[in-house]
């Protein structure tokens, strides 16, 4: 599992630089939009762009977050289990949520598979748009990468019988 663990760590540092990059494009984009309205020459799609940008930068950096348990978690109920208790839980529970983001991934990445096929463009650019649907499927699945990782930690503490912080 170790190499598991590198593997996921390795990709999800990526990811985020990528999603830093993003945002940092984003910034500057949205100054660059300022700027210009004020010289009464808006960019047009600028909300087009802005809005895929960042929803790149949010995809790309879910993994990352879950590395560092960055992501909100109520553990009110499972803080107060102890033992096979609470590993059964926490296993439990990291389950649904590998399956849920698996799930994302694979259903985001089959809706910019349409989008590419049907050769859809965005409203006001008519730009294309998949490579961004394909962004957010990358974000998603190295959250589930992350997410596996914290299962096979759960799964494990569970079968040894001893309990800790994921």
């Amino acid at each position: 599992m170790h190499w598991l663990e590198k593997t996921s760590a390795f990709l999800n540092r990526g990811l985020a630089w990528a999603a830093g990059l993003t945002l940092v494009a984003a910034m500057l984009f949205t100054v660059a939009d300022m700027v210009l309205r004020s010289l009464g020459r808006p960019v047009a799609g600028s909300y087009e762009v802005i809005g895929w940008l960042s929803a790149a930068a949010m995809a790309l950096a879910l993994g990352y977050t879950q590395l560092h348990r960055g992501h909100v978690s109520i553990d009110l109920l499972v803080a107060r289990l102890e033992g096979r208790l609470r590993s059964g839980v926490e296993t439990a529970t990291s389950l649904c949520a590998l399956l849920l983001f698996a799930a994302v991934a694979v259903f985001v990445a089959n809706y910019g598979m349409v989008l590419e096929e049907s050769g859809s463009l965005s409203e006001t650019l008519k730009a294309i748009v998949y490579p961004w649907v394909y962004l957010v499927a990358i974000g998603a699945g190295g959250l589930t990468l992350a997410l596996l990782v914290d299962f096979l930690r759960c799964a494990h503490r569970l079968v040894r019988g001893s309990q800790g912080p994921n």
